[in-house]
């Protein structure tokens, strides 16, 4: 694709607008964030760092450069893991820039090659803004899966033709459902034992059809924690990818109805178990900053916003955990980070607490775990190359561990682990999790 309505003066233009400029200008130019960006660590260019994106987004608003195709590429080469921001002496918001500069570039971008536009128009607005689209979705996986299409599209390689990275994503796709949480467990769930509070339970939009289990465990750690769980039924997509991708205005609308069917529900905390939909949630005060009358609402939300593993560690009644079978008393545990839950929600601690109660001494942490696996939302389906290269490296890093699970607390995480395992064929000797579903399993009530 290119950048062409307007051309690079009206792009510029409206960079000028969308762009922090003081933001631009915080950066120091201290390089602190280079050995913490994945595609600096990767390529060793310079453009390919924070610091090296923020000097084009200024370059392009000071007119010392035109924003043209190489500018775009390099604001969509960037994965948005924001692990910049916690080594950035000056506090940079990095993460807001680059949606800033995605969304100008996105408003004047028309050469979209024809697939993506049809693809971009389907999933941001026809399918992720409507959880029954979502349900109707989970509904058609399952019978693909189950039906022998699944097997058939295999066996010709179907997929492959079109994109060996979407033909390797096909192969791990999980147990798809066309029951989403509240169809299966309604929309309150009762506390068990002494009640500590109310949680409302963010379900997400991914996660509702193609993480069901996952949810629905989720919410059992919850009641056996203490917490009365609703679900509110009127709630939708977090906008997180819609963000990410420069569809700003909708991801604002998506955050105001969820803000109302929260706040409708009363509850005490809003409860997310994927790092990616609870590092938007949490900004939502920022996200609808510039609109006024959703000031209070939004930071109303964005305060209560607490991943599954933080409620866990911190509040309602401590959990018990089983230790693991004597069969696998060597298997070990690891833990990935979600680059979201660590570096925006500052909740890298919490899973790593739980996980030691949970696993005891078999708990290893793993080289760079911090350190982003390549998933980032759908980076792996546009940027396939980068994500395989960064996927690689973590790999080195798992089998190094020599462990049996993989632990994440992301959808996205969780999947690019699974195909991290498949790719090195550890199929057999290794599994990714999320977190909830580890510690649900190994619960003792």
């Amino acid at each position: 694709m290119s950048v062409a309505k307007g051309g690079t003066a009206a792009l510029r233009e409206t960079l000028q607008a969308k762009l922090d400029y003081e933001q631009l200008t915080n950066c120091m130019r201290c390089g602190f964030c280079l050995p913490a960006c994945p595609t600096f660590k990767e390529t060793g260019v310079e453009a390919e760092s924070p610091r090296g994106r923020i000097s084009l987004m200024k370059a392009a608003v000071d007119g010392l450069m035109e924003p043209n195709v190489m500018f775009e590429e390099q604001m969509n080469h960037c994965l948005g893991c924001r692990a910049c921001e916690p080594a950035c002496p000056a506090d940079v918001k990095y993460g807001q820039l680059i949606e800033q500069a995605r969304e100008a570039v996105e408003l004047h971008t028309t050469q979209h090659r024809w697939w993506v536009k049809g693809v971009r128009k389907a999933v941001f607005k026809q399918l992720f803004p409507h959880q029954h689209r979502m349900r109707l979705l989970g509904a058609a996986m399952n019978v693909y899966k189950k039906s022998g299409v699944q097997t058939l599209i295999r066996k010709t390689n179907a997929v492959g033709m079109f994109s060996s990275q979407l033909a390797s994503m096909e192969r791990i796709l999980p147990d798809a459902s066309g029951k989403g949480i509240v169809e299966i467990m309604g929309t309150r769930v009762a506390a068990k034992g002494e009640k500590h509070g109310t949680v409302g339970m963010f379900r997400g939009c991914l996660m509702d059809v193609m993480f069901t289990e996952t949810n629905r465990k989720t919410v059992e750690l919850l009641s056996e924690a203490g917490f009365d769980v609703v679900i509110p039924e009127a709630q939708n997509c977090c906008g997180a990818l819609h963000a990410h991708s420069g569809e700003k205005e909708q991801a604002k609308e998506l955050a105001k109805h969820n803000i109302r069917a929260f706040q409708e529900a009363g509850v005490d905390f809003i409860v997310s178990n994927a790092g990616g939909c609870g590092a938007i949630l949490v900004e939502y005060d920022h996200l609808l900053h510039e609109e006024p009358e959703w000031h209070d609402q939004a930071i109303w939300f964005a305060k209560r916003v607490k991943d599954i593993s933080t409620i866990l560690a911190e509040k309602g009644r401590p959990l018990q955990y089983a230790a693991l079978p004597q069969d696998q008393g060597t298997a070990r545990v690891t833990y990935q980070d979600s680059c979201h839950l660590r570096n925006v929600m500052k909740g890298g601690q919490a899973p790593r607490q739980l996980l030691q109660q949970a696993a005891g001494g078999a708990y290893v942490e793993m080289k760079d775990a911090g350190s982003c696996c390549g998933s980032a939302g759908i980076y792996n389906m546009t940027q396939p190359e980068m994500s395989n290269q960064i996927l690689e490296h973590k790999m080195e890093n798992v089998n190094a561990a020599g462990v049996r699970y993989v632990v994440t607390s992301n959808p996205g995480c969780h999947l690019q682990m699974k195909l991290g395992i498949e790719k090195h064929g550890c199929s057999g000797q290794m599994e990714a999790l999320h977190i909830a579903d580890f510690l649900y399993d190994r619960l003792v009530r």
